[in-house]
């Protein structure tokens, strides 16, 4: 399936390229999420139509999640959990507990922007976070698992 990208997607494409995707990937997400259309030659005259409106739209969320990373960089958060010996939580530290934790200080954060390539935690100790704020843009949040007393 042939579409064209309104938005830049991750290891797919930037605004504006025409891409071959799967026919299930771009029928059931990338056309619904409003990431994509398909590439008729109507869309592609819409799309030309709008292409300077559409990188405006693009730059401004850029330079948001520019500023939102300025405040995520460097900032220490800690939760505290119950704990075993040598220091095995009782659970797990996922990404909801992350979001709060950093909402908690004061700055927005969704659970999906959480990056938790290997699960979640399930010991006491420090961690670096990664924060996927927008296609180009990752921030990293100072982790501090606590045992609770």
């Amino acid at each position: 399936m042939e579409i064209i990208l309104l938005q830049k997607v991750d290891n797919l494409g930037d605004l504006g390229e025409k891409v071959n995707v799967k026919n299930g990937f771009g029928r059931n997400f990338l056309i619904p999420s409003g990431k994509a259309v398909p590439a008729t030659e109507e869309n592609l005259k819409v799309f030309e139509a709008r292409r300077a409106e559409l990188e405006k739209e693009a730059s401004e969320k850029l330079a948001a999640a520019e500023a939102r990373k300025a405040k995520l960089d460097g900032l220490e958060v800690s939760i505290s959990c119950k704990s075993g010996e040598e220091g095995r939580l009782f659970g797990s530290v996922g990404t909801s507990d992350i979001s709060k934790a950093v909402i908690g200080a004061g700055i927005e954060l969704e659970k999906k922007e959480v990056m938790l390539p290997n699960g979640p935690f399930r010991i006491t100790g420090e961690y670096d976070v990664d924060i996927h704020l927008h296609a180009d843009v990752n921030a990293v949040v100072k982790l501090t698992i606590v045992p609770e007393e």
